[in-house]
């Protein structure tokens, strides 16, 4: 069960290990754009490029789809960046089911664990499988594999390279579980840390902050879902900059170009803005956006509209 790329690994190494898949789970498919034209998930398109059948339930707790679980007898469910499974489903098959979550948990528990390690600072983050429970993250630990995050990794990087060591993760947890020779360990829930969903209105950038925390969270958001500033009451989104060994001695914000590099300052040192995207425009390059700048005009960056 699963739904964005990020689950198609672990489908595609489960096949390639010629594991019976008796059914893939996963969303809907939507309308999208202007011209309503029908999208559907990354994982429903591996599964009918390999003709395997495939249910997207509306809604988990229906009858019709508990019955059409029922009717498949699973011995096992995974479930992959996937929706919050109810009981009478994950309760199913006679080895149980296990979620594959992208964090050492019980770090990171929620929706979006890479997001968050990255903005937090960390330098090492995972994959962990666990047996699920009613309550979302919480089950007996079955395995976890490590991970060093480098300094130039962005939720979209990192995001692949845990695609990858997950689905490495699964197939071991298969062949455990197989084999009967798991030893789940409980999670410590007093060494839990949330990772809570990110909204729009969590991707502001805040300039009186250290630059080595503001780079972090433009790192945490990028590609998606961006981090963003204001700027003369526009927005622009920030998807690469880097920490710089000058000191700041301007207003956080404050906007300094020199030899077509862009610099902003924070509360202790500029950072270079690399890549961004100005309201109404494409994603471009700083030199880009400093040549469409009026030369010798002083610009701040703000929290919010001025």
């Amino acid at each position: 069960m699963g739904t964005p790329s990020f689950a198609v690994p672990s489908l595609k190494i489960l096949l390639e290990n010629n594991y019976e898949i008796a059914s893939v789970v996963t969303a809907p498919d939507k309308k999208k754009g202007r011209g309503q034209n029908i999208s559907y998930s990354e994982v429903k398109e591996f599964t009918l490029k390999n003709n395997l059948k495939i249910l997207q339930p509306e809604k988990l707790k229906e009858k019709k789809f508990l019955d059409e679980i029922l009717s498949l007898s699973p011995e096992l469910i995974i479930v992959v960046a996937f929706r919050i499974l109810p009981k009478e489903i994950f309760t199913i098959p006679k080895y149980g089911s296990f979620n594959l979550h992208a964090s050492l948990l019980p770090k990171y528990r929620g929706a979006a664990p890479i997001n968050w390690a990255l903005i937090n600072g960390e330098k090492e983050t995972g994959v962990t499988s666990f047996f699920l429970q009613e309550k979302v993250d919480t089950g007996n630990i079955i395995l976890q594999k490590k991970i060093q995050i480098d300094d130039n990794d962005n939720a979209g990087t990192l995001h692949d390279k845990l695609s990858q060591l997950g689905a490495e993760a699964v197939l071991e947890t298969v062949k455990l579980i197989k084999n009967g020779n798991i030893e789940p360990s409980v999670q410590d829930d007093c060494l839990a840390s949330p990772a809570p969903k990110i909204f729009k209105e969590d991707c502001i950038i805040t300039w009186n902050k250290d630059a080595t925390m503001i780079i972090n969270f433009i790192r945490g958001l990028s590609p998606y879902p961006t981090s963003f500033t204001y700027l003369e009451n526009k927005s622009v989104k920030i998807y690469k900059a880097k920490v710089t060994n000058i000191p700041s001695n301007n207003l956080p914000g404050k906007i300094l170009i020199k030899d077509k590099q862009l610099f902003t300052a924070t509360k202790d040192f500029l950072i270079e803005i690399i890549e961004m995207q100005f309201e109404g425009r494409k994603r471009m390059n700083a030199s880009d956006f400093i040549n469409g700048l009026e030369k010798n005009k002083e610009l701040r960056f703000s929290s919010h509209l001025q």
